[in-house]
């Protein structure tokens, strides 16, 4: 199975990206393909970026760059579960992204997005170059879902169907590239 990691980047207080990284997470558990693990940004509380040394080198200095390291370089693929601040996406994510190089590369990403009226989607858009930059694989299929705290109650995220249908057919296509990329990251 393929370790799939779904990444809460909002960690801000009374977010609803826990509730709606829980539901894909449980998603991705049913789709059968995932070794699924909830990754909450709030919960690593990563300094601003604060090693000396470019990421490339991976000569980590603090122990929490170090533990991060392991963790990402752990996954074979994963889910952003983000909203949009101001058009763009959170700073906690850019600064996870940053701490690393080599961890990340050649792994696919889907792309989940929340908000309201445009669901998130212009964080989306910024985001994608960036990944690409870094050698992740962004896929083409994503999930966006407009005013998103509405289907919020009690803690618990309730998906309108066509996130449902969308976040499916990202699975789908997130295994078939993990696939893909084990082999290419193997030299095969």
């Amino acid at each position: 199975m393929t370790s799939l990691q779904i990444i809460v980047a909002s960690t801000r207080p009374g977010r609803i990206g826990l509730p709606i990284g829980q539901w894909c997470a449980a998603r991705a558990e049913k789709h059968g393909a995932f070794d699924v693990e909830l990754v909450d940004l709030a919960q690593w509380n990563l300094p601003m970026m604060d090693e000396p040394h470019h990421p490339r080198l991976r000569r980590y200095t603090h122990q929490h760059t170090r533990d991060w390291s392991a963790k990402v370089d752990a996954a074979e693929a994963f889910v952003f579960v983000m909203p949009e601040y101001n058009y763009g996406y959170t700073a906690p994510l850019k600064n996870a992204l940053d701490y690393l190089w080599q961890e990340w590369q050649n792994k696919p990403v889907g792309l989940l997005s929340y908000g309201g009226i445009a669901a998130g989607t212009r964080a989306l858009q910024l985001l994608r170059p960036v990944l690409s930059g870094m050698h992740l694989v962004p896929l083409p299929e994503m999930v966006s879902i407009p005013f998103a705290g509405k289907a919020v109650s009690d803690g618990v995220f309730t998906a309108p169907e066509p996130a449902e249908d969308s976040l499916a057919a990202m699975l789908d296509s997130l295994a078939r590239w993990a696939d893909t990329l084990r082999a290419h990251r193997a030299g095969a």
